[in-house]
């Protein structure tokens, strides 16, 4: 009778205490999916998904993560892919980002324990589209009109020539709306894939990077004498000239737009052969790194 009393004593423990610790657990599950609602929706193609593909650093985020990796000798990519996710994709306060930064090792840690290929698959695909970037791609003059330039966040606005569709890209304006006065600069090194008219982008050129990302310059007034189709191009090397072309069958067709640089960033996903990415972020980081001309 003892014997059976323990038994069934020790049942009761062990029940209770199961049961417990599956409390436990369920309660740490949600605190942990209330707190970082995309870690378990993280796949193989959560680079395909809008949220990354808005690319929204902040306005300081990508200079605070390079120099963060920098600093503490960190894969800047994978610092980049844990800071986003533990973010939601967004990172508009600096001071919440910081915050974030000084949770990197715990935070790959335990994301990496479960999902560690998803993780490693979007961290190259920030390398890819970041890693050979160097310049911005109108270069630092040293007269106040070579600063009369603006840009802001037009990518997935709505565009109609052609047909109803979404912007791709940010339209860095000239400011006087003058074609063939700022120069165009590649903001990486690769090597010109395409070159020519488009009925949409007017003179175009694009550039595939040695990470694969695809590099879009469009609406040139002009080209630089020698790029060409095959050319190998180097990071600050001068494309052309900004202008107006563009949105017309006729070659050469200006008028239709004011004079602007439209820049667009792609890459190739597991789904999508060009995807792209809203550049206007990637821009901010880069405009802190012109190439000095004199103009």
């Amino acid at each position: 009778m003892k014997r059976a009393n323990k038994k069934l004593f020790n049942s009761v423990i062990n029940y209770f205490v199961t049961l417990l610790l599956l409390s436990a657990a369920v309660s740490y599950l949600s605190y942990y999916m209330s707190s970082n609602p995309y870690y378990y929706d993280l796949n193989a193609y959560t680079c395909e998904t809008d949220e990354f593909r808005r690319m929204d650093f902040g306005e300081n985020g990508l200079e605070s993560i390079f120099t963060y990796a920098q600093n503490n000798n960190f894969d800047p990519y994978m610092v980049m892919a844990v800071v986003m996710l533990n973010n939601s994709f967004e990172n508009d306060d600096i001071t919440k980002q910081e915050l974030l930064l000084c949770d990197y090792n715990a935070s790959l840690k335990h994301i990496s324990r479960f999902k560690e290929k998803e993780l490693k698959i979007l961290a190259n695909a920030y390398r890819i589209l970041l890693d050979d970037l160097v310049y911005f791609p109108i270069p630092g003059g040293n007269s106040e009109r070579s600063r009369s330039f603006y840009y802001d966040d037009s990518w997935g606005g709505e565009r109609t020539y052609g047909g109803e569709r979404t912007h791709e890209g940010t339209d860095i304006m000239d400011g006087e709306n003058e074609r063939g006065f700022f120069p165009i600069i590649s903001i990486s090194s690769g090597v010109v894939e395409n070159i020519g008219w488009l009925e949409q982008g007017g003179w175009r050129v694009g550039i595939r990077t040695g990470s694969g990302a695809y590099i879009y310059y469009a609406h040139l007034h002009s080209y630089a004498p020698k790029i060409f189709k095959g050319y190998e191009v180097r990071a600050g090397e001068l494309l052309g000239f900004m202008g107006d072309t563009g949105y017309s069958k006729t070659e050469g067709a200006t008028g239709n737009f004011d004079v602007h640089l439209h820049l667009g960033i792609y890459f190739q996903t597991a789904h999508y052969e060009e995807l792209s990415v809203n550049p206007y972020y990637i821009l901010k980081y880069l405009e802190n790194k012109k190439l000095k001309y004199s103009y």
